[in-house]
């Protein structure tokens, strides 16, 4: 017998005003998608945005009701200290981006689309944010390999999920295989 999958439908609908936001974020992104975060949140009078990067070298050890994690490293014989340096560096970021709107970052491991959705039912928040990848060889590759976040994310669960373009081509331009 299989498993029956809960649908989108609208009792499964999240009343957006007064609700969180989850904002899926990566190392070194360019500030566009904490900002339109923050618009989106200020527009819906959203209670908190939750920064989230999930770290594809960690393994998650045990999830908590307010969507924090215990975490390790995949490779037991890595060393286990360099992602605080990136949590640090990415709290360094959002507060230097970020004023006027109530913010919390969670450092997650594992697949990013799978660790946000966890820590948009612990905080039951209204949808999520994401950014694209630039365009280039090296975001292909990564596209092939992992797929896109913000398809996964649509594709796995009920929340609507607004991504933020960071790089667009120009249609007018000779295709590079053409």
């Amino acid at each position: 017998m299989a498993r029956q999958v809960p649908q989108p439908s609208p009792s499964r609908m999240v009343d957006a005003p007064g609700r969180p936001l989850v904002v899926g974020i990566v190392p070194g992104q360019p500030e566009l998608v904490a900002l339109t975060a923050a618009s989106w949140g200020r527009a819906i009078g959203s209670s908190m945005l939750y920064f989230a990067y999930a770290d594809p070298t960690r393994a998650v050890l045990a999830e908590h009701p307010d969507g924090s994690i215990d975490h390790a490293p995949v490779d037991p014989d890595g060393a286990d200290d360099g992602w605080r340096a990136v949590q640090t560096d990415i709290e360094h970021f959002l507060g230097e981006v970020l004023h006027d709107v109530p913010w919390q970052f969670r450092y997650l491991a594992g697949r990013a689309d799978r660790a946000l959705t966890h820590l948009a039912r612990a905080v039951d928040a209204a949808g999520f944010v994401v950014g694209t990848r630039p365009p280039g060889p090296a975001a292909r590759v990564r596209h092939w390999l992992d797929g896109s976040v913000a398809v996964h994310l649509t594709h796995h669960q009920h929340r609507p999920v607004l991504v933020v373009p960071l790089q667009v081509i120009d249609w007018t331009a000779p295709s590079p295989w053409a």
